[in-house]
């Protein structure tokens, strides 16, 4: 929302300066995003006086011109048509940047002649979007003067970011308002003109009481729709608003000015009366931006007897739109319900001034008023004749009163305000307090809770607390003192709930082993959840299409991330996620892990660099399931991890066939196509959720107490057939004593002469713990039989 500071001060009566204003309406929630002055990069140009015009000898198109502004003439060459001795327009010397263009003019030489700077268009300077000619300025505008604070450029502009509850806000009045709550100045009376009506009103009416309560309109005829005032001008091209017309510009000031969008027809493009209506499924309206939009039967149009001309309080029709040649106009005010709003904005992917505005809320009692100075400005402005009002429907108009107890100031927002105050504060932002609607009534006959009627234009306030957000704002959220909470005596108890206790250390750990922490959006596109199964879940109000469904995976988003990454040069990339997955069932804690591009750079020790496997992200796997307190020793890698990994590739960790805790291994080829990925890239999934908690043993660690007695190291080479998962026979051999053997481990993986085909050797290094005695030769020859008997039972027999 952006307003001049002149602009506001025709509604607000204030000494404050600029610094004080933009501090206030921060201090009250209105955050001011910037301010700037659109003087300051045109103060290089000043109004200058053609004194002469000669064709220039090498182009039939251009002129050379001598120029005045202000220091003595000045050869400038130029190719406007209308340059012309005696013209006066704006000139810049070089030196000067031209923003239209984005060049910094310098001295030049135009086909051969010599060139001291040019002579500006509006579009130049981006005042508009003329570029037939310069600038003419009147005859008796000063010479040599600076052009912005002669076309009054110099009128700072402040930048409000306005919050979506606060439709009040959506127009300068409701800032002007607030200001002079805070205590700022006075808020001038609204002056509406009556207007002498002439002749019956236009045919109107709603048949879509749900989506458009309400539809005033009044006609002028004889209208002469030219330019708009200069005032009215300047104020929109302050803000970024491009003046197009008398008629255009009367509807966008007002938009801004009072937070009322309205819309003007050209009669004469009109068959019939005009019907606030439900569309029929698949009709269609070429909207004022040229595009073509189809409609169902939950939006509301404005049509008339052949065609709709107006997606109702979003955006009018191409067809329907008055023009240089206007003379008979009907101007609608009408209230839209905002649900319907929102939701056709949503369908269409439509945005516009008007719907954002009537999305929060318009003020229902502004109708009749609204439409009253409407017509006046057109009347003032374009001349004409008015009909009288054609009232259909009614808008929402039904009192809301919250009984108040002063205390709440207190009690909710921890600032105490005396009552008097509180009561002043609340009259001033146009609440009324019983039947006091003034601050200068007397307060004192009020007892007990207060019957405050809300305000028309204030939609969002629903209960008490909303009353007690008002009073503390105006008083400054500042003010309220810092209180801390009651300690409760003794030392104090944990917070954190085992969840939170597992994601901490699953989060430690993965960042100590080099991953880099990533956050997504919980959201996702359908094709971007496609490969991963499809999402459960879809909003039914997305942020935007690209962002509607609950994402099935982590991996999305980090794949998203990678590609980024990659394409900005990134060698290697191992990027980490803790967060949930959305299944139909349930929310579920997951980490995520994606590995891509070089694990090991290139060197001249190992040579080229190495990329990431599968066994690479099998060990992220297992060491952060181990962090997080997994059993891993008694972990099986079982199958394949499903249609969005790499078949023979991937695979799954578990506990029992049932209890996957982990998914590892390469992506699928067609999934990286998704995401316009190169390359091989890992990734794993670990399940939070599925990790079996501990059980609790206190806060106290055990005591470290070592083996009393050294441990037996034994290897074993067994030849089995090469289909058979290695694992198997760990887990096979790790069974074989569970008492002796405390651990397995592979350290040789042979195929090749020596080995029959099909087959592999795999040697195993088997640690042995005595308890109260060291094994004896023929404990130890024992439990070698049951490791040998063991593997022969899973089809491996002891290598010799």
């Amino acid at each position: 929302m952006k307003f001049t500071l002149s602009w506001l001060k025709q509604h607000l009566e204030t000494t404050a300066t600029l610094e004080q204003i933009v501090e206030a309406l921060t201090r009250i929630g209105l955050e001011v995003e910037g301010v700037e002055n659109p003087g300051e990069k045109l103060a290089a140009f000043k109004i200058a006086k053609v004194l002469s015009a000669e064709r220039h000898p090498q182009a039939d198109k251009l002129q050379i011109l001598s120029v005045d502004a202000g220091n003595g003439p000045l050869q400038v060459v130029c190719g406007a048509p209308n340059a012309r001795a005696g013209l006066v327009g704006v000139f810049g010397a070089p030196g000067a940047y031209v923003p239209g263009l984005d060049v910094t003019l310098k001295l030049a030489s135009i086909r051969g002649v010599e060139s001291n700077g040019m002579m500006c268009s509006t579009r130049e300077l981006e005042l508009g979007e003329d570029h037939d000619g310069i600038i003419e300025l009147p005859a008796d505008a000063p010479i040599g003067t600076a052009y912005p604070d002669y076309a009054g450029l110099t009128d700072p502009v402040i930048d409000v970011a306005i919050t979506p509850n606060r439709q009040d806000c959506m127009g300068v009045r409701g800032i002007a308002r607030d200001l002079a709550a805070a205590g700022l100045g006075t808020l001038t009376p609204l002056i509406v003109d009556q207007i002498a009506a002439n002749g019956a009103g236009p045919d109107v009416r709603t048949d879509d009481t749900a989506g458009c309560p309400a539809f005033f309109a009044q006609t002028v005829t004889g209208v002469r729709n030219g330019e708009s005032p200069e005032w009215m001008r300047r104020s929109l091209l302050a803000i970024g608003q491009k003046p197009i017309s008398a008629l255009v510009d009367i509807t966008n000031y007002l938009m801004i000015d009072l937070g009322r969008p309205l819309h003007v027809y050209d009669r004469a493009k009109l068959s019939g009366g005009l019907v606030a209506r439900k569309a029929n499924d698949g009709e269609q309206v070429v909207a004022l931006n040229g595009k073509t939009y189809t409609l169902d039967a939950t939006m509301t149009v404005i049509a008339d007897d052949t065609a709709v001309h107006d997606i109702g309080g979003i955006m009018g029709g191409e067809h329907s739109g008055v023009s240089a040649d206007t003379t008979d106009v009907l101007i609608e005010c009408a209230y839209f319900d905002p649900d319907h709003i929102a939701r056709t904005g949503q369908k269409l992917t439509l945005t516009s001034d008007a719907r954002s505005r009537f999305e929060r809320g318009v003020d229902p009692a502004f109708l009749e008023d609204g439409l009253a100075i409407a017509t006046a400005l057109v009347l003032h402005i374009c001349g004409g004749t008015a009909s009288d009002v054609t009232r259909s429907g009614q808008p929402p108009l039904e009192p809301r009163v919250i009984h108040y107890d002063p205390r709440l100031s207190a009690d909710l927002g921890g600032l105490h305000v005396a009552p008097e105050r509180q009561a002043r504060t609340l009259l001033s932002l146009g609440f009324t307090i019983g039947a006091i609607t003034s601050a200068d009534a007397l307060f004192s006959t009020i007892e007990g809770k207060w019957p405050v009627t809300i305000p028309t234009w204030r939609r969002d306030v629903d209960g008490p607390a909303d009353l007690v957000e008002e009073v503390v704002r105006i008083e400054g959220i500042d003010n309220i003192p810092s209180t801390p909470l009651p300690r409760m005596p003794g030392v104090a108890k944990p917070t954190a709930t085992p969840e939170q206790k597992l994601e901490r250390r699953a989060r430690r750990a993965a960042a100590a082993r080099g991953l880099d922490e990533a956050v997504t959006w919980s959201f996702l596109s359908k094709a971007e959840a496609a490969p991963f199964g499809g999402g459960a879940w879809t909003l039914a109000n997305p942020i935007s299409e690209d962002l509607k469904v609950m994402r099935p995976s982590l991996l999305p988003g980090l794949l998203a991330a990678t590609g980024r990454n990659l394409k900005r040069g990134a060698q290697s990339v191992r990027l980490f996620e803790i967060g949930r997955r959305y299944l139909a069932d349930a929310e579920r804690a997951t980490l995520g892990v994606v590995l891509a591009g070089d694990r090991r750079p290139r060197g001249w020790r190992e040579g080229k660099a190495a990329t990431f496997d599968a066994y690479d992200a099998k060990a992220e796997a297992l060491a952060l399931l181990a962090a997080s307190g997994a059993p891993v020793d008694n972990l099986q890698v079982m199958g394949e991890a499903g249609d969005a990994w790499h078949p023979g590739q991937s695979g799954t960790l578990r506990l029992g066939p049932k209890t996957v805790l982990a998914s590892f291994g390469m992506l699928h080829p067609s999934v990286l196509k998704a995401f316009d990925l190169d390359g091989a890239v890992a990734a794993v999934e670990v399940y939070l959720d599925a990790i079996p908690p501990k059980r609790a043993t206190g806060f106290a660690r055990p005591a470290y107490t070592p083996p009393a007695l050294q441990a037996v190291r034994r290897d074993f080479a067994f030849l089995m057939p090469a289909a058979l998962a290695t694992d198997t026979l760990v887990r096979a051999v790790k069974g074989a004593d569970k008492v002796a053997i405390v651990s397995v481990r592979v350290f040789d993986v042979f195929t090749g002469a020596g080995v029959e085909n099909g087959h592999k050797s795999v040697a195993v290094e088997i640690v042995l713990q005595p308890t109260a005695k060291s094994f004896t030769d023929e404990e130890i020859k024992a439990i070698a039989d049951k490791v040998v008997a063991a593997a022969a039972k899973q089809g491996a027999s002891l290598r010799v």
